[in-house]
């Protein structure tokens, strides 16, 4: 069976190939014989209540210089697809929830969506920690900034982020007495309407921010840590962070237990943790990346394992 299978994803163009793990897929799915349907998120429609896109058919190379060809255009019904990747970035915004409501639509047709659309909602990527509070230093999510300064004093140190930022921004490491905590908070909480996340400092950052990919459920037994650059205590590459493989530690292997039921559970197929010494810290279900990083480490194919489980899903069908 050939299966066809769409991608939903931000501007192709405009990507790093060397580092961008949907072009990782795009790249197995070519290698399998599957035909790749190239959407952006503008090109999704909903006419009737069935939901439809603008697709062009893609074909790929391994080439930072020259990685992609475009078809023209044409319009195909979301239901004819076998499979869709949504693998559009964060911001996690009225937009986002928008697609997920769309391709919710192209769910009920048949087609494998992955991750499931209703659990991308239902599973904020820094929030979704609070139901394995077994697995995470001590946390806050508040909109008083009364509330988080008593956090913070209650703990010495702690970093401050927003709910639904990507890549290292807006993310403070604050200390108890700092004469910024107020105007920190203010720009956050942006007058009572955002909810701030507050967790108690973790020193082991200093060792890395380890990205650990699950399939299923099932972990990749090598993680990629990602060592915070000199001046620095994020652990993001988007900010100059260098990275490093190492492999799951037993502790790495049990955080990943806990959340692996509640994972499948939720049809939340392609997962990445975020992990600073013992604690998990986010928990990636949008865009999870860190592919190209590990295969080119440990000589492996993690779409190829990916995909093996779409075609087990599909066959089963």
């Amino acid at each position: 069976m050939t299966i066809s299978a769409g991608v939903v994803m931000d501007p192709i163009g405009s990507i790093k190939v060397q580092k961008d793990t949907t072009f990782a897929m795009l790249l197995e799915g070519q290698r399998r014989g599957w035909r790749m349907h190239y959407m952006e998120p503008r090109d999704l429609y909903l006419r009737n209540g069935v939901p439809h896109a603008v697709s062009r058919n893609i074909t790929v190379r391994d080439d930072p210089d020259d990685w992609f060809d475009l078809d023209e255009p044409r319009e195909i019904r979301l239901g004819d697809l076998d499979t869709i990747l949504m693998r559009r970035d964060p911001p996690f915004n009225i937009q986002y929830i928008a697609d997920t409501y769309l391709l919710e639509h192209a769910m009920a047709e048949g087609v494998l969506v992955v991750n499931n659309p209703r659990s991308l909602r239902d599973a904020n990527e820094k929030m979704f920690t609070g139901w394995f509070p077994q697995c995470c230093a001590p946390t806050l999510v508040s909109r008083d900034a009364e509330q988080l300064k008593a956090f913070l004093a209650e703990h010495g140190e702690v970093v401050f982020k927003p709910l639904d930022g990507m890549g290292g921004a807006s993310i403070f490491r604050v200390v108890d007495g700092d004469l910024n905590t107020n105007v920190i908070l203010e720009t956050l909480i942006e007058n009572g309407f955002n909810y701030v996340m507050a967790q108690r400092f973790i020193p082991e950052i200093k060792d890395g921010d380890k990205r650990i990919l699950l399939i299923d459920g099932e972990a990749v037994p090598h993680a990629l840590a990602r060592i915070p650059a000199k001046g620095e205590f994020r652990g993001n590459l988007a900010v100059g962070a260098t990275s490093k493989g190492v492999d799951l530690s037993d502790r790495d292997v049990w955080l990943c237990e806990q959340v692996a039921p509640v994972l499948r559970e939720k049809g939340l197929i392609f997962t990445g943790l975020d992990v600073i010494g013992d604690y998990i810290t986010e928990i990636n279900v949008t865009s999870p990346t860190c592919i190209r990083e590990l295969d080119a480490i440990y000589d492996i194919n993690i779409a190829g394992q990916l995909f093996d489980n779409i075609e087990s899903r599909l066959s089963r069908t």
